[in-house]
């Protein structure tokens, strides 16, 4: 299984449009944070978590090869407005969408001209499946759990993926999470999980919160993710952090096998 961090980003991206901080005037590429999408793949299998706006800008420099699902965490446009983006994608057959039911209506709302009646031709050719947490399905090598995390007061997914005897754990724009969903996240091989900044926030974990909960469930080897323009710079962050929880960086890939 391989893991390619498409974004490590949040909503607004790093640079933030007219900021003039530390981090947004940094020169190290590990600082430029598009908003959050991940690719999960094996040789017959390709998977995008999260479809945001830079979902174009992202991908061009991969391969050009089928996805066969899209898993969608939450229906915030940072995560699904690069939804109508996907059409290239569309000519291998429809794609395969997992959505919440909330998810499932705001995308609905969002791009009503792919499920009209009558479509416009050549508009995104999209299969479109209610999923709920704890159900498990199978798309080609990966085995899939849906579970329930909080971004504030509105329930979101995180979802814990295997393949042969390896799990990942992905997890983006938590705040908390109920006592009886964590078992979902434990004994992973790879946990991937946000962390907005130092300070406090009503609908984000910060540095802190994010690494008790890494060290909580002891993952083997966590990255962080969701940072905004207020995370220090990567280099800067990373000395301070244990060796087995890391900021990810747009590009990075991580084989788990």
């Amino acid at each position: 299984m391989k893991l390619t961090f498409l974004g490590t980003g949040t909503s607004c991206g790093v640079p933030t449009i007219g900021c003039q901080c530390h981090t947004c005037t940094s020169s190290d590429p590990h600082d430029k944070r598009l908003r959050c999408s991940a690719l999960i793949e094996t040789d017959k299998t390709r998977i995008l978590i999260d479809c945001g706006p830079d979902f174009r800008e992202q991908i061009m420099p991969h391969p050009f090869r089928r996805i066969d699902a899209i898993l969608i965490t939450h229906a915030h446009y940072d995560h699904m407005g690069g939804m109508d983006d996907i059409r290239p994608y569309c000519q291998f057959g429809e794609i395969n969408v997992y959505a919440d039911p909330i998810a499932r209506k705001g995308m609905l709302q969002m791009l009503p001209y792919c499920f009209a009646e009558h479509r416009y031709p050549g508009v995104p050719a999209i299969q479109l499946h209610e999923i709920h947490p704890h159900e498990t399905f199978t798309i080609g090598d990966f085995r899939i759990t849906p579970f329930q995390v909080m971004h504030h007061d509105l329930p979101i997914l995180g979802y814990r993926i295997s393949q042969g005897q390896k799990t990942l754990v992905y997890i983006t724009d938590m705040k908390s999470i109920a006592p009886e969903e964590i078992p979902y996240s434990e004994q992973c091989d790879v946990l991937v999980l946000n962390a907005l900044r130092p300070l406090p926030h009503h609908s984000h974990q910060t540095l802190d919160e994010a690494v008790s909960f890494a060290q909580h469930i002891a993952a083997s080897q966590t990255w962080l993710i969701h940072s905004s323009h207020d995370m220090p710079r990567h280099d800067d962050v990373n000395r301070l952090l244990p060796s087995n929880i890391q900021m990810a960086f747009d590009g990075q890939v991580i084989d788990i096998a």
